[in-house]
């Protein structure tokens, strides 16, 4: 297995920047293809990530090579933050850097204060019981009954300790709702 760590994600890294942008990019391609439609697209939502408010943090092995990312977005004058976005490269996930990106984030929000994090995690292409139908007007019983039919991350989160907070119905275009999870920061 080969050593990584993370560190922050700065504009002056060019090839860093451009590196995350295409993991951004690829990463989303398949169940989320309108988040980033294109590199240009994702190469924007990087830089946004390097401003002063924000945190980008990334995590690369000893050849500098971006395996993940993940930003944070503060809100409710710094209470809350917002996870956005998370993507680790194909062939290192399932191996620990998502789970590790997350809990380096807690750490960082916790630093400036924060108490809650949360994640708006999309279902655009049916991966969970919540899409392809109308959730209204029983929201409360679906999102009781959600199910994962085929790898939607929300269990991803749940196994670090989110918890599902809402869902904001047809987010995305009827019956693809936006699943909403937060924790507190410890």
């Amino acid at each position: 297995m080969a050593n990584w760590h993370i560190i922050d994600l700065v504009t002056e890294d060019k090839e860093a920047v451009a590196q995350t942008a295409t993991l951004l990019f690829e990463g989303f391609k398949t169940h989320w293809a309108n988040a980033w439609p294109s590199l240009t697209d994702a190469l924007a939502e990087v830089k946004l990530s390097l401003e002063e408010d924000r945190i980008s943090r990334i995590a690369i092995d000893e050849n500098h090579q971006v395996l993940g990312w993940i930003g944070g977005i503060s809100h409710y004058d710094g209470n809350v933050w917002e996870l956005h976005p998370l993507v680790v490269r194909s062939d290192w996930q399932k191996q620990g850097i998502g789970k590790a990106l997350v809990t380096d984030l807690e750490a960082q929000v916790k630093q400036r204060g924060g108490i809650t994090l949360w994640v708006g995690t999309d279902d655009e292409d049916g991966m969970t019981s919540l899409a392809n139908i109308d959730l209204y007007p029983n929201v409360f019983e679906h999102l009781a009954n959600i199910k994962n039919l085929h790898g939607h991350p929300y269990e991803f989160y749940q196994k670090i300790g989110f918890v599902i907070v809402g869902v904001m119905p047809d987010a995305n275009g009827w019956g693809k709702p936006d699943i909403y999870m937060a924790k507190r920061v410890k």
